[in-house]
């Protein structure tokens, strides 16, 4: 066994709580890595087809091989005559489908970390990032915006609703965040403030939409399930910054999350500040779900599905199922993205919603069925 590699401590666990035998632990632990590297490898290129196939659905008159030729040639610094085809190709691609599809690989990732995130700190395969309240805080405050034209921060247009929604968002994350240090918050406390604080600003949302014009009705309805019309790299830096950030420092914490899965008693004996790690987990997850709604509207399912079927295929450590995830979230987002694209009256939020409930039904179905259990 000298040239195998050593199982890291959650896939033991996982392979002793089976009852396998030594040799039958080293062969799980290659299955899993066999898994996690399919389900990588599966990922990334349909985050490359679908980045062209967003490209073609932007300029129509182009060819998929061409379109990942004007790509690379655009990135190697490559021009073209002005005005000839080549020319307008760059020009639509870089414009609007680029934009639109970094956004997408964005806030897809982004929200499938938070969602990660979530279901590890609450051990619930139930919780995504909107759990606490933070979707309903920032349509709060696109609504604000858009019905009666109260912007918190003075700004009016786009960047005014962008604010008001971000700012709306970080409304119910700092009323956790405040009790956090005032009672003991455990994932059920959680779960109960983030309803409570939901149908407190849905209420509010469900005033302002019955006093709003049909007009004004219809672009807070839009904002509210979900939307990448209109990306531009205006979009990009803030959520990029955000989302890289979050990301690397949530990565680095996947070994406290691993102990926390196995309950705080197991976890405060490990030596770690439970109260204070999770309310450095909440501020992170607020901060990251903030920029991504603030941009997108609530865009649903994505943080729920995405960790929960990496989960599911590759096993239960967050050292590899939170990077998983992001990839997952990035694929399913550009996949809804392009499949709303060719549905033209179908927003994106609505997309996410119909792929994603229905398969979220069949893994909790096949997986309660193997296992007895879904989580």
């Amino acid at each position: 066994m000298g040239n195998l590699e050593i199982p890291t401590n959650c896939d033991m666990m996982n392979a002793n709580s089976q009852g396998l035998s030594k040799t039958e632990m080293v062969e799980e632990y290659h299955h899993l890595i066999a898994r996690r590297l399919i389900i990588l490898g599966v990922c990334i290129v349909g985050i490359v087809i679908f980045v062209g196939l967003l490209s073609i659905a932007s300029y129509p008159d182009i060819t998929i091989q061409k379109t990942y030729e004007i790509i690379l040639n655009h990135l190697m610094g490559k021009t073209y005559p002005k005005s000839s085809y080549e020319w307008w190709a760059d020009r639509y691609i870089w414009n609007t489908a680029m934009p639109h599809a970094v956004v997408a690989i964005l806030a897809g990732a982004s929200l499938a970390i938070c969602g990660t995130l979530m279901q590890a700190l609450m051990g619930n395969p139930l919780a995504d990032p909107y759990s606490t309240g933070i979707s309903s805080g920032a349509c709060f405050g696109a609504v604000s915006a858009i019905v009666v034209g109260a912007y918190f921060a003075g700004f009016n247009g786009e960047s005014g609703l962008i604010l008001n929604a971000f700012l709306g968002s970080l409304i119910p994350a700092a009323i956790i965040i405040v009790l956090a240090g005032r009672i003991r918050m455990t994932p059920a406390t959680l779960i109960l403030l983030g309803t409570a604080i939901s149908y407190f600003f849905n209420s509010m949302i469900t005033y302002l939409m019955v006093t709003a014009n049909v007009e004004k009705l219809k672009d807070a309805y839009i904002w509210q399930i979900g939307h990448l019309d209109g990306m531009t790299w205006g979009s990009v830096p803030v959520m990029a910054v955000v989302t890289i950030v979050g990301s690397v420092f949530i990565m680095t914490m996947s070994s406290k999350l691993n102990v926390i899965a196995n309950g705080d008693n197991t976890a405060i004996s490990l030596g770690v500040d439970i109260q204070k790690f999770r309310t450095v987990c909440l501020i992170l997850m607020a901060l990251m779900t903030s920029a991504v709604v603030a941009y997108t509207g609530i865009i649903g399912f994505v943080g729920l599905v995405a960790p929960h079927l990496v989960r599911i295929v590759i096993g239960s450590d967050n050292k590899f199922v939170i990077p998983i995830s992001m990839v997952a979230g990035a694929f399913v987002l550009l996949l809804s993205d392009y499949i709303s694209m060719q549905l033209s009256t179908i927003p994106i939020g609505v997309v996410t919603s119909l792929i994603g409930s229905p398969l979220f039904f069949i893994l909790i179905v096949w997986q309660s069925r193997r296992t007895g259990a879904i989580y």
